[in-house]
């Protein structure tokens, strides 16, 4: 375990006590760890129906494939990979029109690559997309309303090829040449809106 990590627990400790002043202590809490982000969520659609016909070492191939194709599009575009988990991964971005430029990169790199391939070697990406402030401990995790909702549309909304954002990140990317925004009529915890980014 982190410091930081270490000082965030001990604080939601003190916040357990009886009588502890929780608005102080979190306070507290968000002076320390409180940032604003970009956050995104990505997933590879299909993955869990392709790892149980196909197996395991088809699962290695993919996460290691999405590593390579992916890794250097999100260094380019000054994104942090913070974690993966299985096929999906967790980006951090200073502004969401950073995020959104990366994603596009990302799927027209998806397209190029699947282009000549089976179904099931295909690459299908699927993102969402929130922004606000967040807690970040350290280097290995975020926490927030944000961080629900993007973690929600990337990972349970979204099909092939889709970006899906927040109200509070459709709001920061305000009119972008080139992309329209569809609103969604599905609702997701966290956001009282959410948006289809529309690319050629």
């Amino acid at each position: 375990m982190t410091d930081g990590e270490k000082q965030l627990w001990a604080l939601i400790d003190e916040r357990l006590r009886p009588g502890a002043d929780v608005a102080r202590i979190d306070a507290r809490i968000w002076e320390l760890f409180g940032q604003t982000w970009a956050v995104v969520f990505t997933d590879l659609t299909g993955f869990s129906r392709m790892v149980a016909e196909f197996g395991i070492i088809h699962f290695l191939q993919e996460v290691h494939e999405q590593r390579s194709l992916f890794g250097p599009l999100i260094a380019t575009h000054g994104g942090i990979l913070l974690k993966e988990e299985a096929d999906s991964m967790l980006l951090l971005f200073e502004r969401p029109a950073q995020a959104v430029a990366c994603l596009i990169e990302m799927n027209r790199r998806t397209h190029e690559v699947n282009r000549d391939r089976a179904p099931e070697n295909k690459v299908l990406l699927c993102a969402g997309i929130g922004y606000g402030r967040v807690l970040r401990v350290g280097d290995r995790d975020v926490f927030g309303q944000e961080v629900n909702a993007s973690s929600k549309l990337g990972e349970d909304v979204a099909k092939a090829g889709e970006i899906l954002i927040t109200e509070a990140a459709r709001t920061e990317l305000g009119d972008v040449p080139g992309l329209r925004f569809e609103p969604l009529t599905v609702r997701v915890p966290g956001t009282a809106m959410s948006f289809r980014v529309l690319y050629s």
